[in-house]
């Protein structure tokens, strides 16, 4: 038997008096998130809450989301982490698909989830209240930790499809246990780190790579509760951050924040690892020689708790990969008939593994979509290089066919993000009568820099086979974003 949460207890018994959580001049030691997160348990207890009963939360980067996640995981209870800008209709959607129980937030979150808790019947409770914390100080910490299997559900976390509702992925105990275990261990984290805590923890890649790999180890995180580069610039400082961990916009919006303040300034972090989107090679070369460390790249999805593959921390690593599958996890290229693809050829990533969600909550017509032969197909494009190291090529579902021609949208962003004037870019594909479809290029340009869109378009033009370059270049203010800061092409295909 085992629970997530035993972590937290272990650290809090060897380490009890590391950091655990800072957010600013405010530090949780592991004997204080053990102890409060305990009280959390003996609180949903109270409340009725019995081990298999989801728990929603929506709460950003703060300690209160760690002190009721590992609560609710120790009452045997199942998170289910939502981002604290949904709106009520959201929130009812998922809370009301998985069977939530209860709902706890936060101030600026209250108004709607405690509407979408009202229409479903359920409590709704603010977290950083007065009256919460006085509710926690007359109960006693629980003592014990309910017991679940490796195959129980421990977060249920709802993935925003291409199309129709979201679906949850039914992520268990094993499956996060295995993967906390071995990222943390590839990247070498112990109790001496520091880590930056800027991805959402309502988000895969930032609970377990951040939040339970830190537990795990008795690693400290500094807490970035909305992501800013400038606020995230001074907190690597000031804190001495050792672990850097992001989606790859962060890194492009911190290594502009470094150079406008004429430096990196910091030599403290040793190793920075991304993911959940392409990292142009372009930009990882540049922040390398900023920070002076190496930018370890991996692949991953929240069906995949989330780590896939991983680059080499000290051996072989080659800019633009996603690495080799980690311990324990096997990757086949396969074709749409589920068959291997010829060695060297271009095939959609399947997994199988420990990591591999057990499927999708109540949604037994997805799961048959998304597995063949025990194995999860992820509509993710990669080849295989021969040395065993993946590449991304491309989501499935953003190639691109012109006139025939399969065009892969990152190859033309890799280009452009070669150009001096280039910020960032996104490439997509928009309907055309005659080619069936066309490429648009959307760019926003580094502060100071100029650049039109025939300039942008020419310099592409120069360097690809004639039916790759895109036809349109767009200027733009600002990409579209989801809160993990990965570029929503989605909306700029629908904007378009």
């Amino acid at each position: 038997m085992t629970n997530l949460a035993h972590n937290l207890a272990h650290t809090a018994e060897v380490h009890p008096d590391r950091p655990a959580l800072r957010l600013d001049d405010q530090v949780l030691d592991y004997r204080t998130l053990d102890e409060r997160s305990a009280r959390v348990t003996s609180w949903l207890t109270a409340a009725g809450v019995a081990p298999g009963d989801r728990v929603a939360i929506m709460l950003p980067n703060v300690p209160h989301f760690a002190v009721v996640y590992y609560g609710a995981l120790r009452a045997g209870a199942v998170v289910v982490p939502m981002n604290p800008l949904l709106k009520a209709d959201e929130i009812g959607y998922s809370a009301g698909d998985c069977g939530a129980r209860a709902v706890l937030t936060w101030g600026t979150s209250m108004p709607e989830a405690s509407l979408a808790a009202e229409r479903l019947g359920i409590t709704c409770t603010d977290v950083t209240t007065a009256e919460f914390a006085t509710s926690l100080t007359s109960v006693e910490p629980g003592t014990t930790i309910a017991e679940r299997a490796d195959d129980d559900a421990a977060v249920i976390l709802y993935t925003s499809g291409t199309t129709g509702r979201p679906k949850g992925a039914v992520l268990t105990h094993g499956n996060l246990r295995s993967n906390t275990e071995t990222v943390s261990g590839l990247l070498g984290m112990t109790g001496t780190d520091t880590v930056f805590g800027g991805l959402p923890f309502f988000h895969v890649f930032g609970q377990t790579c951040g939040l339970n790999a830190a537990v795990l180890t008795g690693a400290c995180v500094t807490l970035l509760p909305r992501f800013d580069p400038s606020a995230a610039l001074r907190i690597l400082l000031r804190d001495r951050v050792t672990v850097m961990q992001g989606v790859p916009t962060m890194f492009v919006a911190l290594l502009a924040a470094a150079e406008a303040a004429g430096g990196a300034g910091t030599d403290t972090v040793r190793v920075s690892a991304t993911g959940g989107s392409a990292m142009p090679v372009d930009v990882l070369h540049r922040f390398e020689a900023a920070f002076g460390c190496p930018v370890i790249e991996g692949y991953g999805l929240s069906e995949t708790a989330p780590v896939v593959t991983l680059g080499a921390v000290g051996g072989v690593r080659k800019p633009g990969s996603i690495g080799t599958p980690i311990d324990g996890v096997e990757v086949r290229l396969i074709d749409e008939d589920g068959k291997d693809v010829p060695e060297g050829g271009i095939g959609e990533i399947a997994v199988r593994g420990p990591n591999v969600m057990s499927g999708y909550w109540n949604r037994p017509e997805a799961d048959a979509a998304s597995f063949t032969d025990g194995w999860f197909r992820t509509g993710d494009l990669a080849r295989r290089d021969e040395d065993g190291h993946y590449f991304i090529v491309d989501r499935k579902k953003d190639m691109i066919i012109r006139g025939g021609y399969n065009v892969y949208p990152r190859e033309i962003e890799e280009l452009l993000y070669t150009h001096p004037a280039v910020a960032e870019a996104a490439v997509i594909g928009v309907p055309h009568e005659l080619h069936g479809e066309e490429i648009t290029a959307v760019v926003t340009l580094r502060p100071g820099a100029a650049a039109t869109p025939e300039d942008l378009r020419a310099y592409v033009k120069a360097r690809v086979a004639p039916y790759k370059y895109p036809r349109t270049v767009r200027l733009v203010d600002a990409l579209p974003k989801g809160p993990t800061g990965k570029i929503l092409k989605r909306a700029l295909t629908e904007r378009l």
